[in-house]
Formats: structure tokens, C-alpha cells, sequence
């Protein structure tokens, strides 16, 4: 029986996240990634001997690589998240956030097309995020709402939505979307909010907050994502949209002080770091929220890990796996960037 299944975008945060839960569950997964500065290997590590794992570098852009990948392997699924996310990126450079998240995507999906002519079992899942929607200041974001986004990332991000839901319309390809709001834990790039204030803790360095420290997000840990994206696999309806949250939204303070409170309990915390208030993003969104009720009514799934297991968790793998950082490059996790 063929159990092999597709990540694209594995070296990064939940794409490696997903793979472990997916050879947990005894599939056979064939990670795609074009090795960019968020990519890690340190990610890998603890089954990159497993047999049951294959990486092939590639861009999903890259259509020759892609067709050979997909008739080799003919995957009965296939998670699309292969993306560039960082917002602040994409207010300084929106160029590789239009070639990686609508070209690429757009040549992935010709190639996934004539691909399904030929093999009907299979199905793909595309990732994407709560920022399509753009800010929300009351209630929360329902599959159906308008797409409103901000930044150049969001847009693009939603462009992709588009693109696959337009192919599912027209061609008949078996495809379904998720939107999740703002991960968290282990394996997370520190451009990221919560890693970065966990390194600069770790480092005697001052927490950087944008603006007033009033943005809202609702944040889930990346195991209760991935076991949603699993249950979408196995049970999603072929067309559908599902919102993934955790209903659980705090601000950007709220997040600081809670790490602060959790690292005063571990560790001898140095005299440099105390909230910092910096000059806030461009374009910056108050509040995301999702509606998540259909995934929990259709799908049977909801979050279950609260904010404060959270964060310990996550506190707790950047302490033991200090190295992680060591493999990222030190402007890359201090620079300011979409300051414009």
C-alpha cells in the first residue's frame, strides 16, 4: 500500500513539525525544500536517517524537478507549505514573496495537475494563514469572509488561496485549504516573536516590542496544527476551506511577560532584559482572530494545548537545543527589518 506523502517547505518550522508526526504515524515522507536563510537542518536531525524519509532540494517552482518527484513517488497527499512568511521581509523585498508564493505556487499546481490526470488517488493541502483576512478588531475571521490583507506577504499568501481555489473550480483537482492563525514552539525561526524573545532572554539583550504592544494574535502550538492539518488529510472535504485556531488570543506584551515569568523560573535572567518599545511596523494589523467552529463540527478537532504549556514547552526545547541558533546567521536574528 502506497503511504507516501509530500511536504514541501520541510526544513522549516511546522513543515518539520509535520514531518515528525507523519512518520510517527508510519508514512513515507518526501520533504521538498530550496534551502533558504529560514530553513534549517537542525530541524531534520532526529529522523533525517529514518528509511522512511527522503529530502530532495528544489525550488516547487522548478517544474522539471517537480513532475520527476511527483511520478516517482506518486504521493497520496501532498502538504504545500513552502512559503516566504516573515512579514518584515516582505515590506523590505516583496519581490521573493511574489516569485515564491505565486509563481512557484502557480508552476507547483500545473505540474500537480497533470500529474492527477494520471494518478486520482491523491489529494493536495494548502497552508496558508489568518493574515488573508487582514485586521480584525471585533469577533473572528469565518472561512467565507473577505480577504483583506495588509502586508505584501499576506497578499501574496492570499493570491495562493486564490490560485488553488480557482484550479480546484475549473480542473476538478483534489484540493483543500487551511488558514491558521500564529504558530509557536519548537524549530522556530527567531525572526519570529516568541524565539526572538526567548534568544535575547537567553543573551542578556533587551525584548523589542513594536509600537505599543497592543497587537493581538491568537496563538496555537505547532503539534495542535499539525495534528489539524492530519485530520484535514484524512477526513477534509475536497473543495473546503478550514479555519485552524486555537481561540486563545494575547497581546504582544501579554507574550513577554509570560516568557519572562517562565525564564525567572529557570534561569538567572541578566539586567538587560526589560521590555523595549520600538518604532512599530508599517502597515502593522491590531488583531487576528479566527472562527474555527467548522474544523471542530466537521472534523472533530480542537486545540488543546493552552498558552502557559505552551510556552513552557517551547522555553524549554530552546534551552536544550542552545546549537539551533548557532546555525543561524547572527544579523539574521537581530537585524531590524521592515522598518520602512
Amino acid at each position: 500500500m502506497n503511504k507516501n506523502i509530500i511536504v514541501t517547505g520541510g526544513m522549516g518550522f511546522i513543515g518539520s513539525n509535520l514531518i515528525n508526526l507523519l512518520l510517527k504515524k508510519n508514512y513515507k515522507v518526501i520533504n521538498i525544500d530550496k534551502i533558504t536563510y529560514s530553513s534549517n537542518f537542525y530541524n531534520t536531525k532526529n529522523f533525517k536517517k529514518n528509511k522512511n524519509y527522503k529530502f530532495i532540494k528544489s525550488d516547487i517552482g522548478n517544474r522539471t524537478k517537480i513532475k520527476k518527484v511527483f511520478f516517482k513517488y506518486k504521493p497520496i497527499a501532498i502538504f504545500n507549505l513552502a512559503a516566504e512568511t516573515h512579514v518584515d521581509r516582505s515590506i523590505d523585498n516583496p519581490k521573493n514573496f511574489i516569485n515564491s508564493n505565486i509563481v512557484s505556487v502557480f508552476n507547483f499546481i500545473e505540474e500537480f495537475k497533470k500529474y492527477y490526470k494520471k494518478n486520482k488517488i491523491t489529494k493536495l493541502i494548502h497552508i496558508s494563514t489568518d493574515e488573508v483576512f487582514g485586521d480584525v478588531l471585533k469577533g473572528r475571521s469565518k472561512e467565507n469572509d473577505t480577504y483583506k490583507p495588509s502586508s505584501p506577504y499576506a497578499a501574496s499568501k492570499a493570491a495562493s488561496d486564490h490560485l488553488f481555489y480557482s484550479y480546484f473550480r475549473t480542473f476538478n483537482l483534489p484540493i483543500i485549504i487551511t488558514n491558521c492563525s500564529n504558530n509557536y514552539g519548537p524549530n522556530q525561526h527567531p525572526e519570529k516573536l516568541i524565539p526572538k524573545l526567548i534568544y535575547n532572554i537567553l543573551n542578556n539583550i533587551a525584548l523589542p516590542i513594536y509600537g505599543n504592544g497592543k497587537n493581538s494574535r491568537e496563538w496555537i502550538y505547532v503539534t495542535d496544527h499539525c495534528k489539524a492539518l492530519f485530520k484535514v488529510f484524512k477526513k477534509g472535504k475536497i473543495g473546503q476551506t478550514y479555519n485552524i485556531g486555537s481561540n486563545q488570543n494575547f497581546d504582544n506584551i501579554t507574550i513577554a511577560k509570560h516568557l519572562l515569568k517562565i525564564a525567572k523560573n529557570k534561569i538567572q535572567v541578566g539586567s538587560k532584559v526589560k521590555l523595549k518599545y520600538i518604532k512599530d511596523r508599517p502597515g502593522h494589523d491590531i488583531r487576528y482572530a479566527l472562527n474555527s467552529n467548522k474544523i471542530k463540527k466537521k472534523l472533530n478537532w480542537s486545540s488543546e494545548i493552552k498558552i502557559e504549556e505552551g510556552l513552557k514547552e517551547t522555553f524549554n526545547w530552546y534551552i536544550n537545543n542552545k546549537s539551533y541558533f548557532n546555525l543561524i546567521k547572527k544579523k539574521d536574528i537581530l537585524k531590524r527589518l521592515g522598518n520602512k
